[in-house]
Order: C-alpha cells, then sequence, then structure tokens
C-alpha cells in the first residue's frame, strides 16, 4: 500500500464507525434449555458455525502471559474439545510453549459472527504424553508436518531467503519421511475452570451463559449481564 492509499486518521476513523457486525438474522438462544456441562454446548455451536458457512470456525485466540505476568496473544487452530478440555500443540520451545511452561494458564476466545457468538474458556492448561504429541501432528496434512519440521518457531530468522530455503528442506523430509519426528512438537489441553458463551442480540438484549467448574467437577451456570 502506497502512502496515497493510506487513510488519514479522520478517514481511518470514518472507515471503523461506518463498519457493521452481524449483517445477518441471528439464531436465539434460551439459556434454560442450555446442557449441565459446556462441551456439549460448544460441539452443537460449532456444528452451527461450520453449517452457517462461517469461516474458519476451527480458528481461535490463545492468550497466555510470560514470566513477567505480561499478556501475549495469537490466532491458532483448535485441534479438540472433549471432557479433558480444548486441545491445541505448538512447539514447547516457541514462545507461546516457553510462556506455559512459567505460567500454565491460559485463556482462548472464538468468534464467529455468521452466528453472532463467542465462547470464552479460562482454566490451567497441561502437556500432553510425548506419544499424543506424535500422533497429533501426524494425524494432520503434509503441510503441518513440514511446518513443524521449519527452523526454531519464534526465533530470530536472518532473511525471507533463509525462511525459503528452510521451508522447501523440510517440505521434502516431510513428503520422505511422513513419520518424522519434531520432537519438541507438543499438544495441550486448556481444562476449563470457566465456560462463557455469548449470543449477540441486534437489541443488544445479548445472552451471556457462564459455566463455572465446581470442586465435585460438576458446573454451575450463571446468566451475566452483557
Amino acid at each position: 500500500m502506497s502512502e496515497a492509499d493510506t487513510p488519514t486518521p479522520h478517514h481511518f476513523r470514518d472507515l471503523l464507525h461506518a463498519q457493521r457486525v452481524w449483517d445477518t438474522e441471528l439464531p436465539s438462544f434460551d439459556p434454560a434449555s442450555a446442557p449441565a456441562a459446556p462441551v456439549p454446548l460448544f460441539h452443537a455451536w460449532f456444528a452451527e458455525a461450520v453449517a452457517a458457512g462461517q469461516a474458519e470456525p476451527h480458528t481461535m485466540s490463545l492468550a497466555t502471559s510470560d514470566a513477567e505476568g505480561l499478556p501475549d496473544v495469537r490466532t491458532l487452530m483448535l485441534h479438540d474439545a472433549d471432557e479433558r478440555g480444548w486441545h491445541f500443540a505448538t512447539h514447547a520451545t516457541s514462545a507461546k510453549g516457553r510462556q506455559l511452561a512459567a505460567r500454565p494458564y491460559a485463556a482462548l476466545g472464538f468468534y464467529w459472527p455468521a452466528r453472532g457468538r463467542q465462547v470464552r474458556v479460562r482454566g490451567p492448561v497441561v502437556r500432553c504424553t510425548p506419544a499424543e504429541s506424535h500422533a497429533d501432528l501426524h494425524a494432520r496434512s503434509t503441510g503441518a508436518l513440514a511446518a513443524a519440521l521449519t527452523g526454531a518457531q519464534s526465533e530470530v530468522v536472518d532473511s525471507a531467503a533463509e525462511l525459503h530455503r528452510a521451508a522447501d528442506a523440510a517440505w521434502d523430509r516431510a513428503r520422505a519421511e511422513p513419520d518424522a519426528k519434531a520432537p519438541t512438537w507438543t499438544r495441550y489441553v486448556v481444562e476449563p475452570a470457566e465456560v462463557e458463551f455469548f449470543q449477540g442480540d441486534a437489541r443488544r438484549r445479548h445472552i451471556r451463559l457462564r459455566y463455572r467448574r465446581q470442586e465435585d467437577g460438576g458446573w454451575t451456570r450463571e446468566l451475566l449481564w452483557p
């Protein structure tokens, strides 16, 4: 983008304020009909987002904090959601892997505008076994394996040319060795302490239903002011 194409602050604010959300008919959500635990509701909402044509519904924001307590956030893919929690994977040596080693807690955020819905998850994070992490990586595509074999995630790279050479070599290896190991590749699980479901409403009567884990493993459901 050239300087001539870059909006001025005034034009940027006009452009920003002209945007609208939920330019579609939103579904209703009766919190009284919600299941006793959050995962079945998440599965149902995910399936409805897919059916509504939501782009990349399996992507989510992952928030962590570093050793000093400073926050960090990025977008990555969900690998599963089951009775254990919400699963994702990364290199243990990456920035988020190091942050999770120092402070093993995280928050997840899903946004599905095609349905006017958000889901938020908070809780401690545990590492899966090396066998689970290896199986996770090899259940995915050749490209995923190549990416896991390329360089040292989050470290400084000298140039795009070096990145391209390393990526090409990783693709060659992934094709030749489909069971190649990436020793630092690690699957993690966010064990939910809280899960919030948000259903948007055109009249701003948004529904926020929060599940909180009890000491006995059950769940308390609470309706929140929007």
